[in-house]
């Protein structure tokens, strides 16, 4: 929702207001964070937000203090984003090329994008990218800088490829962090995900032939599949090899295999089609005992290759135990520790707990799942870590 939003006001006021459209708009969501939980959601959320946000820009054009922002506004009003009619949601994909601005960097392009497009929060952009959150914040501080410098002018793509992959990478982490959140109270961040599957919809329609847009969104559908199996009754966290896979979405699953099938058939696959390629085998699967992880454990390996990406290392790891068994896992895992190219020591403590707890090694796992509980900031995460390690402990 919020990106329509963001479209609609920089049709009306112009690209060269967009830092105070973005303002306009975080304040606008705000509000409504502030009163929707008091006063109930408004039957039109799309037009509430708008509205205030509208308010917040003509506030800030008629304050006193913004004198020079004011006669700016007014001529920028004559260069709209375009001539198009009123917003739609298929303006989603569109917003992100154009901010994915050509002269910044492709970490600057998709921390800006995350940033005012899809409403992450410099932290929630941080953990996603392993990243001081100060880091983060410059980054979008001088992307900011640079656009003004160019004039505040969002040049549009030169062709239907252009900054597609900047724009997979916005899309991709919108999603992770929707369907696992980095941190709080939930699980889930279910209308993040939710607009990520959409944009991801969006952008095949434009590219239908294109391997990885097709891939990720194969990978979105079927992993987002899984989504009611993934918490129990209490909102707690439920892994993969316990869910109860009636649960499991069939329809999107079947979708997402379609799509995949068909992307697979067209060329070489890169990342996201490699991992979707993993999310359809474990779906494919009647329990977690007949889960072919053999192909899963080549798939990583193929993953691994292509992207250098020390997430699929760990994640490698878990299928060469799976495999190999959990002595294997483990060795990877310490050569990744040892190595300091993964910062993200809960994710190392956590895995090296399961591979433990599967070798047997009961102490030396409750140690590692009770480091990992330490250092997540997700309430459901740390509960479950510290459920296993009491499990143990009993």
């Amino acid at each position: 929702m919020a990106p329509q939003v963001l479209v609609a006001l920089l049709r009306r006021y112009g690209t060269g207001q967009f830092d105070l459209c973005e303002d306009a708009l975080q304040e606008a969501l705000l509000a409504a964070h502030r009163q929707w939980p008091r006063d109930g959601a408004p039957t039109d959320p799309h037009a509430w937000l708008l509205t205030v946000a509208h308010r917040r820009m003509i506030d800030r054009i008629r304050s006193d203090h913004q004198r020079r922002e004011r006669e700016r506004s007014y001529f920028d009003v004559w260069h709209p984003l375009a001539d198009a009619p009123a917003p739609s949601r298929d303006d989603g994909v569109r917003l992100l090329r154009l901010c994915c601005h050509p002269a910044l960097t492709r970490s600057s392009q998709v921390s800006l994008a995350l940033r005012a497009v899809a409403g992450l929060t410099t932290a929630q952009i941080a953990r996603a990218f392993l990243l001081p959150e100060a880091t983060v914040a410059q980054r979008v501080s001088r992307a900011k800088a640079r656009i003004r410098a160019e004039g505040g002018v969002f040049p549009g793509p030169t062709d239907g490829v252009d900054r597609q992959e900047s724009v997979l990478a916005v899309i991709y982490v919108m999603f992770t962090e929707g369907h696992t959140s980095s941190a709080g109270a939930n699980v889930h961040d279910v209308r993040l995900s939710d607009e990520a599957i959409h944009l991801g919809r969006e952008l095949h329609e434009d590219r239908p032939d294109d391997v990885e847009v097709a891939g990720l969104l194969a990978l979105m559908m079927l992993t987002d599949a899984r989504r009611a199996a993934r918490t129990g009754a209490r909102g707690e966290l439920i892994p993969l090899d316990e869910q109860d896979r009636s649960m499991w979405d069939r329809a999107a699953i079947d979708e997402g295999t379609a799509i995949l099938d068909q992307a697979l058939g067209r060329g070489a696959p890169g990342p996201y089609a490699i991992q979707a390629a993993i999310a359809a085998l474990h779906d494919a699967a009647e329990n977690a005992e007949s889960t072919d992880w053999l192909q899963i454990l080549a798939l990583y390996r193929m993953l691994e290759q292509s992207t250098q990406n020390p997430i699929a290392t760990i994640n490698r790891a878990v299928a060469e135990a799976m495999v190999h068994g959990p002595a294997a896992g483990l060795a990877v895992v310490d050569e990744l520790a040892q190595s300091g190219v993964l910062a993200d020591h809960r994710r190392i403590a956590a895995v090296r707990g399961h591979l433990l707890e599967r070798a047997g090694r009961d102490g030396e796992a409750v140690e590692a799942y009770l480091a990992a509980a330490q250092l997540t900031l997700s309430i459901p995460e740390r509960e479950y870590l510290h459920a296993r390690a009491a499990r143990l402990r009993d």
